[in-house]
């Protein structure tokens, strides 16, 4: 399909999203015009004559992805979507930056239609597209449609210089060249000014040579002219076995006769003096605003039109498949719709291991059932699988040779994996991802944008203590459960044993919001089918055990609910009247009604322990002033876990004589 009519009008186009976004940001008096007025030809380009979209339909099944890594140029995309009939209006792009708008100052996915991605964070938007890319290859291999119904779908990316800098670029561009995803292209904004100058002053690698070496297909263009950008998109597209980098050198503020090439023009607006000049320079008036020509609306308008003919044709080759592949259709809508059987907490429970075993090994076990019950569900490990119990045996591998396999190998690169599955997530997959939880460090980020996203994702993080033992304080973590409890819209689930384990998974496949499953690399004490009967693990906290008027409640979490049951034993046997409450999760017990909350934690008795083997941060809400919390505010060091347990007092034997001293 081709829309342009003649390079004039074109040009005049390309400068009125130029235009846009300066206006956008000079009225904001806020924001980033050099991004977009300089990589507006690139992306005009894209969106007018290869992009596959439907405007009135920005979940249409048959679109490619455009990803705004470089997410700070904003109003870019703002004008794009403007322009090509999204439901952004000109008085969006008037409210850019302002509370409520549908223009904020980083693209938002859910908040903006056409969005696909939350950017802002550099590169992060760039390596979740290496997840839609994976997840657009893997759908289309495991519900074995036609070819020609998805060889087309790709993923288009605009990177800048911020974007290649950050090191989750290496660990998402390294693993995409290694599967040869050829349906993912990047467009990078070679521009080479970042905020405090030229990046000459941190930065002088062969950007080209780095990509090639990853495995990329690597063309080098001038980003500010059409004729190259087309030749170039060509090119990608007909590569084989390669993702594809355009670098495409711009200069940053394209048409600012003072700022152009210059840092100022990076981060701030032009301001009145300077984007009135650029407004005469490009032939528009310097004194209108916000102003969309009527020829280049008319452009526009027959670009879209174009576009939703082609989507009509496909989806009816589309729907033809789909009578003609009932099987293959009938998977799509269980993916797509993630779907999951209402019986699948009995059947986890079913799976149960019967002896006692790590938490993190009963969780492999509840993987084994979910993977043939749940078809969305897809995931892998940070080179941990054997270690973190992850390995979906009958699901096969993902890889360049087999696009339906569904287990992924991402290697040591934790962030990398984590913004991955963000893609995936944003595809039409339930992607979980696991490594050690000291090693969640490396993926917060990537979990903080799946909570802002809302994103329906599982991370299974195991050794989450001391008992990590022998390796030692880099390895055992502390303050992790902490981070997590911290993080706006994540749950936090921590299982003391199997049946624990099995409800938590349960919980995490029916969420619609991002879950962190915390396990141990020890083995457990199961509880008894008394206490199973009458578990609530998905309300956050229930009672294991209580005794008649009891003057004291134990609340264990996770792995020492074990030596909290086994104290509570004997100090029973010392006369003491006790309450034992097991608390998996703190957030999903604090959405629970006040009668559910009371009948659980009841406030008359004051006198409260909190044991868990992490830093006491926060327990205080749980046991209050009165109340004491036995937890870990060091660092550990190397040792069997065993040993750690005697010294940090979380042996059956110190937790009751702290208790009792407590009590006394």
């Amino acid at each position: 399909m081709s829309c342009c009519k003649n390079k004039e009008l074109v040009k005049k186009a390309i400068n009125t999203v130029r235009l846009l976004a300066a206006d956008g940001v000079q009225k904001a008096n806020s924001g980033h015009p050099g991004m977009p007025m300089g990589s507006a030809d690139m992306a005009f380009t894209l969106w007018s004559k290869y992009l596959r979209f439907d405007p009135k339909r920005p979940d249409w099944i048959g679109r490619d992805r455009f990803v705004l890594s470089a997410g700070h140029g904003s109003m870019l995309i703002y004008s794009l979507l403007h322009l090509f009939g999204y439901d952004v209006s000109l008085d969006d792009l008037k409210n850019f930056r302002q509370l409520g708008s549908k223009t904020p100052g980083h693209p938002e996915h859910g908040h903006t239609a056409g969005v696909e991605v939350t950017t802002g964070p550099l590169a992060s938007g760039l390596a979740s597209a290496v997840g839609m890319a994976i997840g657009q290859k893997q759908l289309a291999a495991r519900i074995g449609a036609p070819e020609e119904l998805f060889k087309d779908q790709r993923v288009y990316v605009i990177s800048g210089d911020g974007c290649i800098m950050e090191g989750t670029s290496h660990e998402a561009c390294s693993l995409a060249g290694h599967l040869k995803l050829n349906n993912l292209i990047l467009f990078y904004d070679d521009n080479k000014i970042t905020i405090e100058g030229s990046t000459s002053l941190a930065m002088s690698e062969d950007v080209g040579a780095r990509f090639a070496a990853y495995g990329w297909n690597v063309l080098k263009i001038n980003g500010q002219c059409p004729k190259q950008i087309c030749a170039a998109i060509t090119l990608a597209k007909a590569c084989k076995d390669k993702p594809t980098i355009i670098i495409g050198s711009t200069t940053i503020g394209f048409g600012a006769p003072k700022l152009a090439g210059t840092a100022k023009s990076h981060g701030a607006p032009l301001g009145d003096e300077e984007l009135k000049a650029t407004k005469a320079a490009f032939g528009f008036d310097p004194e209108q605003s916000f102003v969309v020509p009527e020829d280049v609306k008319a452009f526009c308008d027959e670009c879209v039109a174009a576009k939703q003919a082609d989507a009509a044709e496909w989806d009816a080759k589309f729907e033809a498949w789909k009578k003609s592949a009932p099987e293959g259709a009938a998977l799509l809508d269980a993916i797509v719709n993630k779907t999951i059987p209402a019986y699948l907490e009995k059947q986890l429970l079913a799976a149960v291991p019967e002896k006692e075993v790590a938490s993190r090994a009963s969780s492999g076990a509840m993987l084994q059932v979910i993977s043939k019950l749940v078809p969305a569900v897809v995931g892998g490990s940070a080179d941990l699988a054997p270690s973190n119990n992850t390995y979906m045996k009958e699901a096969g591998d993902f890889s360049a040779e087999d696009r339906a396999g569904r287990n992924f190998h991402f290697g040591i690169r934790e962030l990398g994996m984590g913004l991955v599955c963000n893609g995936l997530a944003l595809t039409y997959a339930l992607p979980f991802s696991a490594t050690f939880m000291v090693f969640s460090d490396y993926m917060k980020p990537a979990i903080r944008l799946a909570a802002i996203q809302k994103l329906h994702e599982v991370y299974v993080f195991t050794h989450d203590s001391y008992a990590v033992g022998e390796d030692g304080a880099t390895h055992e973590p502390i303050e992790q459960l902490a981070m997590f409890r911290s993080i706006p819209g994540v749950t936090l689930l921590r299982p003391a044993e199997s049946h624990e384990v099995a409800l938590a998974w349960a919980y995490a496949i029916r969420a619609d919001h991002p879950v962190v499953l915390s396990l141990t690399r020890q083995a457990l004490t199961n509880l008894p089918a008394d206490v199973v009967a009458k578990m609530d693990v998905a309300k956050g906290a229930y009672v294991v055990s209580s005794d008649d008027d009891f003057e004291a409640i134990i609340i264990g979490s996770g792995s020492e609910l074990g030596a909290c049951n086994a104290a509570a034993a004997a100090l029973r046997a010392q006369g003491k009247k006790l309450r034992v409450v097991s608390m998996p999760s703190w957030d999903l017990f604090d959405a629970q009604s006040d009668e559910y909350k009371e009948s659980v934690l009841p406030k008359a008795c004051c006198k409260r322990i909190a044991v868990e083997a992490a830093c006491t941060m926060g327990w205080e809400k749980y046991v209050g002033c009165k109340g004491m919390t036995i937890g870990l505010n060091h660092f550990g060091e190397s040792a069997p876990y065993k040993v750690l347990a005697d010294k940090y007092g979380f042996t059956a034997e110190k937790i009751t004589a702290k208790i009792a001293d407590y009590l006394a």
